[in-house]
């Protein structure tokens, strides 16, 4: 029997194995056949495996995936990616599919909520809320369930593109219709505009066609304020056919002098062209105030989209135009479109409607702004050795800049890239040692010179170790650092034995030596600590403009800067300005100002108000308290005493400069020390310093300003610094001045 049986076996399998047709098996066929002992067939179940559970969380690789998305890390978001879908997307194509979405969307930040998520297995699929906060559209959110497997002993996202969002599948991009706000205007405190949108009217000229040069340059020169030479120099080396651009004009000034232009119209005069941009005053009053505009440097761009920006916007850069940006800009708008492969439009996204710019009020008066700017350039530039200098003035009450002039300064024009001549002007600007730019008033830093005998009068009657009546001889010279560190004083043979107030008054160098002396032995921190209650060695606060901070010695300071000790010889040259004492004209007047109005500290204010627009109302800046000075009322009496001294006592160091002077006025002289050129020279005061009656009857009975003048390198204070002061007090309530500068003959 036994042999029958292997006969049929064998007969099955050469047959199967022949056999043209795979037929089916059963499950039975499927595994292998055995004979038992008894002879019989039967088929052997191979043992199956257990399936070993995946306990891995899914949800973790889902969460970090949309973390990576959170920080804008597309590639970390790539990495857990499954590899089925890294082998048909690669990273670059990834990440750049992200980033264009994310960049045209403008979307600010990124959140993700997770929702749910269901494990079976090697499958996964995990539930979130994902929201787009955006710039320009608001936010968009999309729910999502997203599918992970389990491959290669990790979990990951099988990703497609509709995962960016549902709109963008099958390869949809998106694109951002913007819609911007015109540019709001800067405006003086009263609405006269400092800088507007306007049209610029180009000129140029075409040599060729030129038929009357003498009367063409002779009508020009007054418009472009260039001499006919200037003009004719710019398209001597030109050929005849060639378009010469010569300047640019206002509309406003197009339409004053269009008649006048009109017959040289294509009689060589080309066409006058208009264009939009960013104009100011003819005479470009306050630009180191108002600032300037420009394009967006290429290393900023990202933050600006990030903002709802388009990238090619002409944005503030400096001053009030940098500050007021964002009420200046407005809020633009846009449309959120998806686009097919080919740029069919898909569908809107989003979309909403810009906001309103606002508009920006100085606190400056533009006439008054102007003259401070005449007087300031006028002395300088008659000034033998003067180069650059700077004014402040504020209101005592409220810190609110009344003009601030900075000399040399320059025309906000020149950032204009359109210009015909920005190229040179700038480059002009740029290159001047001058330095047009910085705005001295509040950047530059000086020695602050006899000025800060008013900080060390203050420290010295809050130490105890003085009072106003303390007596010093002043003898001319003062040695008490040893006979290698003899000190002189600004009057050959001193002033005799004067008080610790008539010392501020003559402003005796030796009487305030000895101060520092002194306040240093008991305490050398009290000379520094008083200078700052005084608001020294700190930035004013000021908003709109760029300042410094200045700089107040202490030890800690020298050792930490200059790895040096602290010795008394510090506090002495502290005593008098100089040393490191570092202080700018903006914080003198606000000391100045604190003295007038009773003790108060001011932020110093640039920014009147914001006007409407946009679904906002007009709003006032609000007047800022920063302080108060370390003085008692019986010590600031005697400090304003001192300085009324100063510009009205028959001791006073400018009582000479302010004779016939129908306002009264107090302060205090500075001629600080610079080597190796001239001293710089201060003036800082206030007015009125007694009841004034004005032309109309009006009393004023209380000081209305503080006013600091500072020409740098110009010598004495008392003979430059102070003159200066008296015409900008005689501009400020309308004075006709009654002497020309002493040095302007």
């Amino acid at each position: 029997m036994r042999p029958i049986i292997i006969l049929l076996i064998l007969f099955i399998f050469i047959t199967s194995a022949c056999s043209d047709t795979v037929l089916p098996m059963t499950e039975d066929e499927a595994f292998p056949t055995v004979l038992s002992p008894s002879g019989s067939i039967t088929a052997e179940r191979p043992s199956i495996p257990t399936k070993v559970p995946i306990e891995e969380d899914a949800g973790g690789y889902a969460r970090a995936f949309y973390n990576a998305f959170e920080n804008k890390d597309y590639m970390g978001m790539y990495s857990l990616l499954s590899p089925q879908t890294q082998a048909l997307v690669d990273s670059e194509s990834f990440v750049e599919r992200y980033d264009e979405a994310v960049k045209t969307a403008g979307v600010q930040s990124i959140h993700a909520q997770p929702l749910s998520l269901t494990q079976d297995g090697d499958q996964a699929v995990f539930g979130v809320r994902v929201t787009w906060e955006t710039a320009v559209v608001g936010p968009i959110t999309r729910e999502y369930s997203i599918p992970l497997v389990y491959d290669d002993d990790r979990w990951g996202i099988s990703w497609h593109e509709g995962f960016i969002l549902p709109e963008l599948a099958g390869g949809n991009r998106l694109l951002m219709d913007y819609q911007i706000p015109s540019r709001a205007s800067i405006y003086d405190v009263d609405g006269y505009a400092l800088a507007y949108q306007g049209k610029a009217v180009s000129l140029g000229v075409i040599p060729g066609q030129i038929v009357d040069e003498e009367g063409l340059l002779a009508t020009l020169s007054p418009i472009l304020g260039k001499t006919p030479e200037e003009i004719k120099a710019l398209y001597a080396s030109a050929e005849p056919d060639w378009y010469v651009p010569i300047g640019d004009i206002s509309e406003a000034q197009m339409q004053e002098y269009i008649l006048a232009l009109q017959p040289y119209i294509d009689a060589g005069l080309a066409a006058p062209t208009a264009r939009g941009s960013r104009l100011y005053t003819d005479s470009g009053i306050a630009a180191h105030l108002i600032g300037y505009t420009g394009y967006i440097p290429a290393e900023e761009i990202g933050d600006y989209k990030a903002l709802g920006y388009r990238g090619d916007e002409i944005v503030g850069r400096a001053g009030l135009e940098y500050w007021g940006e964002d009420f200046l800009n407005g809020e633009p708008g846009g449309t959120l479109s998806v686009i097919g492969p080919n740029g069919e439009f898909i569908t809107t996204l989003a979309e909403t409607d810009p906001k309103q710019s606002r508009s920006i009020y100085s606190t400056i008066d533009h006439e008054f702004q102007a003259a401070v700017e005449r007087a300031l350039a006028q002395a300088i530039e008659t000034h033998p050795s003067g180069h650059a200098g700077s004014i402040v003035v504020l209101d005592v009450n409220t810190g609110k800049v009344k003009a601030m002039a900075s000399y040399p300064t320059y025309t906000p024009v020149i950032f204009d890239a359109l210009r015909s001549e920005s190229e040179n002007d700038l480059a002009s600007v740029l290159n001047d040692p001058g330095r047009p730019l910085v705005n001295r008033a509040t950047q530059g830093a000086y020695p602050a010179g006899s000025t800060f005998k008013i900080v060390t009068l203050s420290a010295a009657l809050l130490s105890g170790l003085y009072t106003p009546d303390t007596l010093y001889t002043s003898t001319g010279t003062w040695d008490r650092l040893g006979p290698n560190y003899v000190k002189r004083d600004w009057r050959e043979g001193g002033h005799g034995t004067i008080s610790l107030k008539q010392a501020l008054v003559v402003s005796c160098n030796t009487c305030f030596y000895d101060v520092g002396y002194n306040l240093d032995g008991q305490d050398n921190t009290i000379l520094p600590q008083t200078a700052r209650e005084f608001g020294l060695g700190q930035p004013t606060g000021i908003q709109g403009v760029a300042e410094s901070a200045g700089l107040i010695p202490d030890p800690e300071w020298k050792i930490e800067t200059i790895g040096e000790g602290w010795v008394t010889g510090d506090a002495v040259n502290m005593a008098i300005g100089q040393g490191y004492v570092q202080v700018t004209p903006i914080q003198m007047a606000n000391i100045l100002a604190a003295i007038a109005n009773g003790g108060t500290l001011y932020q110093p204010i640039l920014i009147d108000r914001i006007g409407s627009g946009g679904g906002a109302p007009e709003e006032e800046l609000p007047v800022t308290v920063d302080g108060q000075l370390p003085l008692n009322q019986e010590q600031l009496d005697v400090l304003r005493s001192a300085l009324w001294d100063v510009a009205n006592g028959s001791w006073g160091t400018a009582t000479h400069r302010f004779q016939g002077l129908p306002v009264k006025v107090a302060g205090k002289t500075g001629t600080a020390e610079a080597p190796p050129n001239l001293p710089h020279a201060w003036f800082a005061g206030y007015a009125p310093a007694a009841p004034y009656t004005r032309p109309d009857g009006t009393i004023i009975d209380t000081p209305e300003i503080a006013v600091v003048t500072m020409i740098e390198n110009a010598g004495e204070g008392s003979e430059v610094a102070a003159p200066l002061f008296r015409r900008i007090i005689e501009l400020y309530y309308g004075i006709e001045p009654l002497y020309p500068f002493p040095w302007g003959s």
